[in-house]
């Protein structure tokens, strides 16, 4: 089950944690890493955020094309709007992005969301009902482009919407027939749409809360 504290991070920490190191606070550069505060190494202003993030264990961000061109590094990078007041959500090719990059912010990776043995997250699940995975390497880019796209909107997406977010992954297994047939269930214009608390913030792994603790279909955001 996804940890309470956990569930705070995508609408205060990187803000804070922003204004911590302006402050002194903390000489070294920091950002959150799936609700767990991290210290970024000094000294690698060459390294991308994909190669860090494999550098310690967290390998479920592939190593693909490293041109931003296939989507299989898909993470979701969380940061404060001060124009907008509010946290903003995007996905982000982790091979083109550089470590420094996101500092103060948050960052989101397929492990965040859930794993087999902590419970899945609902667009986990959907992917692997809809047998959208073959092969598996591009299935975690696929999953972090629509969990980023859920975060980032206020209501339901549309099934162009999910179709426009996912044009930057590609899949040479699938066909992509099953993997939309999957996401599109979270769609506005599906019939019983999937589209939820759960949905947005998981039940099963580390998967961020919403901006703001409005209860959404009878789950409050405070609490998961």
């Amino acid at each position: 089950r996804a940890s309470p504290s956990v569930s705070r991070f995508a609408s205060s920490t990187p803000h804070a944690g922003a204004e911590a190191a302006m402050e002194g606070q903390d000489a070294a550069p920091i950002f959150y890493l799936n609700g767990v505060r991290h210290v970024m190494p000094q000294g690698q202003a060459e390294v991308t955020l994909l190669a860090h993030l494999r550098g310690i264990g967290l390998s479920g961000t592939k190593q693909g094309c490293g041109e931003g061109g296939c989507g299989a590094c898909t993470v979701m990078v969380s940061a404060y709007d001060r124009a907008a007041s509010k946290v903003m959500h995007r996905a982000v090719n982790a091979c083109l992005c550089p470590l420094y990059a996101v500092e103060g912010m948050h960052v989101v990776t397929v492990e965040g969301l859930g794993t087999k043995r902590s419970g899945l997250h609902p667009v986990q699940a959907a992917l692997a009902h809809a047998h959208g995975s073959q092969c598996g390497f591009c299935t975690p880019g696929f999953v972090m482009s629509m969990y980023a796209l859920l975060r980032s909107k206020d209501d339901k997406p549309t099934e162009h919407e999910i179709e426009e977010a996912l044009g930057g992954n590609l899949c040479r297994c699938t066909g992509y027939r099953p993997i939309l047939l999957g996401f599109n269930q979270f769609a506005k214009d599906a019939p019983n749409s999937a589209y939820s608390n759960e949905t947005i913030h998981g039940q099963g792994g580390a998967a961020t809360a919403a901006a703001d603790s409005t209860p959404v279909s009878g789950w409050s955001v405070t609490t998961l």
